[in-house]
């Protein structure tokens, strides 16, 4: 047997003691390692998770704005011509009128809700700030355009010319923001364009007895030229959302389109005598009386701002064909709507233009699933392929300790 000495026997254990400390060191970060890697986990998919439902929500939101903001505003301009109400200047300006409006949506989040740190208005980078007045003024000629062109033509004219606006979508989102032709979207732009020209069609009674082929010729180009606006409009729109950050910004840009629009208006009433003629009109004019007339107007205001919130978010969420598809698909409730609240005639040639209407938005609708639904399995497989990478690391980590721990045994074994 051989013998130590105290102080040997004293270094010894210290040994011993260090190297104990140094094996429970190496497990503990084994342990922290798998629990770091476990949050990033957990945190990722709850991150996730949030940001989809965050997102189908404020899609639904949109898509109900601009359902409710299109159909009762068709039906209040109905309303409006129906009972002899007849300016052009009117229907332009409540269109953008009712900019002001957008402010809950942009300032409510930070102050009310505290759900953001933005403070509003403060990202507009002076090239978005131009961009968005000179598209406001394009905006403000749309308004005008459609006007013109709703007061001149019969209603069959009128939608079969607009009609054309979703071809039109198309063919700009292809140029501007390379949209890809796919068999779901060519498969809904053609039959929600038959759907439309077959409503026309089924409207030609509506043709006004004093039309004369002046006035026909003007309310024809005019929708012509709303069409193309608008159909230039939606996509330039996607484009330039692509630089922005947050919905808000997308609602701050809104206003100041539709201010520039409604300044463009405003210098039209003044000049041809639009306020004076609506004073006129809702007096003397207008057969429900005065103050069903200011109401009228003044829904006519908030609808409107429904229909354009609902367009830009939606253009914002999706894109800008998809923006096109809703309005157009709207077409067939607006009429659903006449037929319910005006007793407007529902023939056969109707039905036939809803179910086609129903059948090109379905597809389309069950193409953006298929595309989400593609999308979420690429990200599911780059989500597989870091955690695989993550497990890999963490497996030579435990490796490398477990040798350490290994070595340290052997080590304590061969000094005692």
């Amino acid at each position: 047997m051989e013998f130590v000495s105290q102080p040997q026997q004293e270094e010894h254990d210290d040994e011993r003691g260090n190297l104990k400390e140094l094996m429970i060191k190496n497990s503990d970060e084994i342990v922290q390692i798998q629990m770091h890697h476990d949050q990033i986990e957990e945190t990722t998919m709850t991150s996730s998770e949030t940001t989809k439902k965050c997102y189908m929500f404020l899609l639904g939101i949109n898509y109900m704005l601009l359902f409710i903001g299109s159909i009762s505003s068709s039906l209040l301009s109905k309303f409006y011509f129906n009972h002899k109400g007849d300016s052009r200047w009117a229907s332009t300006w409540v269109q953008s009128a009712g900019f002001p409006l957008l402010l809950l949506p942009i300032y409510l989040p930070f102050y009310l809700f505290k759900s953001t740190h933005r403070k509003p208005f403060t990202n507009l980078t002076p090239k978005m700030l131009l961009l968005s007045i000179v598209i406001g003024f394009f905006l403000g000629l749309n308004n005008l355009l459609f006007s013109w062109g709703n007061s001149y033509l019969p209603v069959s004219t009128n939608s079969l010319v607009l009609s054309s606006q979703l071809v039109f979508t198309l063919i700009t989102s292809v140029i501007i923001v390379k949209q890809k032709i796919t068999y779901t979207n060519l498969n809904c732009v053609i039959l929600l364009t038959i759907s439309s020209v077959m409503l026309a069609l089924g409207s030609s009674h509506d043709k006004p007895k004093d039309l004369t082929k002046t006035k026909y010729f003007i309310g024809f180009f005019s929708t012509i030229g709303a069409g193309l606006l608008f159909a230039l409009y939606l996509p330039l729109m996607e484009k330039i959302y692509k630089e922005v950050s947050c919905y808000s910004m997308v609602m701050e840009m809104q206003i100041v389109m539709e201010l520039a629009a409604t300044v463009l208006a405003t210098l039209g009433m003044i000049i041809d005598g639009g306020f004076s003629e609506m004073k006129k009109e809702g007096k003397n004019v207008f057969d429900l009386g005065e103050k069903a007339y200011w109401l009228t107007v003044m829904f006519n205001v908030v609808t409107w701002q429904f229909c354009f919130m609902g367009t830009a978010g939606m253009v914002f969420l999706t894109s800008s064909l998809t923006g096109g598809v809703c309005m157009t698909a709207l077409m067939a409730v607006n009429v659903l709507g006449g037929v319910i609240v005006f007793e407007d005639n529902f023939g056969w040639i109707k039905v036939v233009s809803t179910l086609l209407c129903i059948w090109g938005f379905s597809s389309y609708l069950y193409g953006m699933y298929m595309k989400m639904k593609e999308e979420e399995e690429e990200e599911k497989k780059k989500d597989d392929s870091l955690e695989k990478l993550i497990n890999n690391d963490k497996d030579e980590e435990e490796n490398m300790t477990e040798r350490t721990i290994h070595d340290g045994f052997v080590f304590c074994f061969c000094f005692y």
